[in-house]
């Protein structure tokens, strides 16, 4: 099937994409979106989703039209209708017509992963253009994978907008007045994400087990344990993650041990728990280190630990009793990185 996909924004296609091609199809993507205002908010969305589609290796189609003054006219006599009057109609028949024109077989939109938009009336918009033009409508409610695409975006580091797209979406963002209801069709419903705190532990002990997921050795553990301090990434009150962080001397800490609980891995938490401690320890001191295995370098360099300092040799061989695997890779020297705390 050859499909043209109507993309609002790189983290919205991110589960789409991943979906549809568990099903064997390959989209190509399509940009147009004169909806979204200002102009450097309209940049920051398409540039993300050109740079996102390349690391995918995804197709991209980009039809550039920043058209805020158009939007503005054919919206201002009914302002809270806009989005199902004008907005998702201009950009879904453009998307049809070029779907038409260019031989494609079918069009499907990311708009349908957000519970935030008016799921039905979308559908019904996509049906009513399916018709006119004589193309099929490949309907998917993506919702479900809403927040795991959302979770990989952050995990990716993608810029991730704030309000829907318009000048009066922004508005409602700060004034609190956004009629667009979480969407519940066919009983469906977003749950709200439990917030998540960084606490500081004084029942190191406790954690034992946990810690030694990371570093095999309870000896090790407590030649640093004592005298660091814990702190525990959870959400509510499930524990997700932990921290171990060494005081080196007045300017200079060291992460010791860092881990997150089994069904909890890969999905950025322990990249969260470290921004976190890094921006609290700032304040004070001016650097972090850590000490690690080639493996995980790369995971370290993007958390800003980019200054590399030294390696101890044969470090694994000489304090483990065990031979020390990680992944595929036997572990034999210990390579240290620095992150300057006060680089912005």
């Amino acid at each position: 099937m050859k499909l043209l996909m109507h993309t609002c924004c790189a983290p919205c296609s991110i589960y789409c994409i991943d979906s549809l091609r568990g099903e064997g199809i390959e989209p190509v993507l399509y940009w147009f979106n004169p909806n979204i205002h200002p102009y450097m908010e309209y940049k920051a969305r398409r540039d993300t989703l050109i740079e996102y589609s390349k690391l995918i290796n995804a197709q991209l189609i980009i039809n550039e039209n920043y058209g805020l003054r158009e939007f503005c006219k054919n919206v201002s006599d009914d302002i809270d209708n806009r989005c199902t009057n004008y907005c998702y109609l201009v950009r879904l028949e453009e998307t049809v017509k070029y779907a038409k024109e260019n031989g494609y077989d079918a069009f499907t939109s990311t708009l349908f992963v957000s519970p935030y938009q008016k799921h039905d009336e979308l559908k019904r918009i996509c049906e009513e253009l399916s018709k006119k033009y004589d193309i099929e409508f490949l309907y998917r409610d993506f919702r479900p994978g809403f927040r795991e695409g959302q979770n990989k975006a952050r995990e990716l580091e993608l810029y991730m907008q704030k309000y829907c797209g318009c000048v009066f979406s922004e508005e409602m963002r700060y004034y609190n007045r956004n009629s667009i209801q979480t969407s519940n069709t066919n009983g469906y419903e977003i749950p709200k994400e439990p917030r998540m705190q960084v606490k500081k532990i004084e029942n190191k002990e406790d954690y034992i087990d946990l810690l030694l997921e990371a570093d095999p050795s309870k000896d090790m553990i407590h030649k640093y344990l004592n005298d660091s301090d814990v702190y525990a990434l959870k959400k509510e009150d499930e524990l997700i993650s932990i921290a171990v962080i060494l005081h080196i001397d007045r300017k200079t800490l060291e992460l010791k041990n860092i881990v997150t609980k089994e069904n909890f891995r890969n999905k950025g938490y322990a990249k969260t728990l470290l921004k976190s401690l890094c921006g609290n320890y700032k304040q004070k001191y001016d650097r972090m280190l850590v000490g690690t295995t080639e493996n995980n370098i790369p995971f370290y360099v993007k958390q800003g630990f980019d200054k590399y300092e030294k390696t101890i040799k044969n470090f694994f061989i000489d304090n483990y009793k065990e031979e020390i695997k990680d992944g595929e890779l036997t572990c034999t020297d210990l390579i240290y990185y620095s992150k300057d705390l006060k680089k912005k």
